[in-house]
């Protein structure tokens, strides 16, 4: 005689979804199994527990949604449920609040790194370098924002398009500067984490077997937990550069280096 418990975690509905649809799910299951052989024989235990989800304020308890949002299952990287004002209470804005946090993320690590090797290079303030007379500028002004504004807006308008129905720029029309079209393809099925050859030429989340681009999920999962703590660093740092460029000051210079 058998008799088996199982309960869902919160949010496992929501979960394939936000994370792309490819992401194991969490399950919290709990079994006893008994047997009659000629005779009661003792009953055997057998437990299986997901991790506990994480807050960003551990040692308070209460609080609620405020601080234990029910809609934040833990499932994203990096999610600690920081969500006070509700904004990813409905799961389509959850999932584009997530890749713009990334898209912001990413930018602010590249700028981050370039104010800084910049002004050490140069010594020129990173706010004053398009004004100083020593700056390379081929371009005028407003040829260099037209032409940004055509690029940027052409490849965000791709990102958005892919966003809303993914893998929908992989194909030859949408790249044609390559006649290899996967090369843009989503290796691991992620939304955000496109990997490939083209996207992870090193093979940091994954190996090239056979001239295919094979993503390893654990490494992939540790890398962007890693990406997204060190996103978030980076804006708060911008901020920070933009507070001081509003002084006259320099993030080396505060330093002062």
């Amino acid at each position: 005689m058998a008799a088996t418990t199982g309960a869902v975690l919160n949010g496992l509905n929501s979960a394939a979804f936000l994370c792309g649809g490819k992401r194991s799910q969490a399950l919290l299951s709990a079994a006893t199994v008994g047997s009659r052989v000629g005779g009661p024989a003792p009953k055997r235990f057998i437990a299986v527990a997901a991790a506990a989800k994480k807050s960003w304020l551990p040692g308070v308890k209460a609080g609620g949604n405020f601080i234990n949002p029910e809609w934040l299952d833990g499932s994203l990287p990096g999610d600690y449920g920081f969500d006070p004002l509700g904004l990813g209470k409905d799961p389509a804005f959850l999932k584009w609040y997530r890749e713009a946090e990334l898209i912001h993320g990413r930018w602010a690590m590249t700028a981050v790194v370039g104010i800084l090797v910049g002004q050490a290079w140069s010594g020129v303030p990173w706010f004053e370098a398009g004004a100083d007379p020593s700056a390379i500028a081929p371009f005028s002004f407003g040829s260099l924002l037209g032409t940004q504004l055509l690029l940027m807006g052409w490849v965000e308008s791709k990102r958005w398009v892919d966003f809303y129905n993914p893998e929908s720029q992989s194909v030859e029309w949408a790249t044609p500067w390559s006649k290899t079209a996967e090369n843009f393809a989503n290796a691991t099925g992620e939304q955000g984490y496109p990997g490939g050859k083209f996207f992870d030429p090193l093979g940091l989340a994954g190996s090239i077997k056979d001239g295919v681009y094979v993503p390893d999920s654990e490494k992939l999962e540790r890398l962007k937990l890693a990406e997204i703590k060190h996103a978030r660093i980076a804006m708060l740092a911008m901020l920070i550069f933009y507070f001081e460029a509003g002084q006259g000051k320099t993030p080396l210079g505060a330093l002062g280096l």
